[in-house]
């Protein structure tokens, strides 16, 4: 335990002070205790609370929720360079996604994967932001907040229910776009291995990403397989929010 604090110690001494101010950056208890909070609600707490009850329709809370993360993420695209900490505070809005799938009793869509990466993905963007902000890491959030935008808007139009369905061929494309973005994050970082020299303050932020990269595309490539390629419709448990139509997945 001493060991941990120690190295917890040094490791603040390299804080960012431009970040200190922010909510939820101040240490990381209290952010911690969210996520754990989170995995415990989602994956105990809520489906018991819910288990003799009707499940909430919240198709009104559905479409301010999807389309405030578009513009959010608009919003964070437009001022990536300024809003590394934004990045990391819309992660904790996107748990929200899953309260929705327990509210709505749609158990079967809190995978391990969707939980892992709504619950490691911000703990671990803390310590980026809190340490290293900006830098390689930003074309990560832009990117990945660029797809967002696109993710959301097709999850609050198919909230939006019959009306908004012809409008929504476009599944299929939004998938690509999620590989695309794999590809790219995993390409850009992957500069820093051919560098003969890069001052980046801790490498590991650089592996991190390269990592997360390269598992989601395998994960999303799979996806894309039994999908499209064999042509078989996927369990419910990658439809988001329990739209009606056909399977989705959400991505980050």
């Amino acid at each position: 335990m001493e060991a941990v604090v120690n190295l917890y110690q040094e490791m603040m001494k390299y804080a960012d002070p431009r970040v200190q101010g922010y909510p939820l950056m101040g240490s990381p208890l209290l952010m911690t205790s969210i996520l754990l909070t989170y995995v415990y609600f989602v994956l105990s707490l809520g489906p018991r609370i819910m288990a003799n009850r009707k499940p909430f329709q919240l198709r009104g809370f559905m479409i301010v929720y999807n389309f405030s993360l578009v513009a959010l993420s608009l919003y964070i695209v437009y001022e990536m360079v300024r809003v590394a900490w934004l990045f990391l505070f819309s992660k904790f809005i996107e748990l929200m996604d899953t309260v929705i799938f327990i509210l709505r009793k749609k158990d079967g869509q809190v995978t391990f994967l969707h939980v892992f990466h709504h619950s490691v993905l911000p703990w671990s963007w803390w310590w980026g932001v809190k340490i290293a902000p900006g830098g390689m890491g930003s074309f990560h959030a832009m990117i990945n907040s660029s797809v967002h935008v696109v993710m959301y808007l097709y999850y609050g139009l198919s909230a939006l229910g019959p009306v908004a369905q012809p409008y929504l061929w476009w599944k299929k494309h939004m998938t690509a776009i999620q590989l695309i973005q794999f590809v790219l994050v995993s390409l850009h970082i992957s500069q820093y291995y051919f560098m003969p020299s890069c001052n980046y303050q801790y490498p590991v932020i650089i592996h991190l990403i390269w990592m997360y990269g390269t598992i989601f595309f395998v994960l999303f490539s799979n996806f894309w397989y039994h999908s499209y390629t064999k042509g078989k419709r996927l369990p419910r448990v990658l439809q988001q929010n329990g739209a009606p139509g056909t399977a989705k997945v959400k991505a980050n």
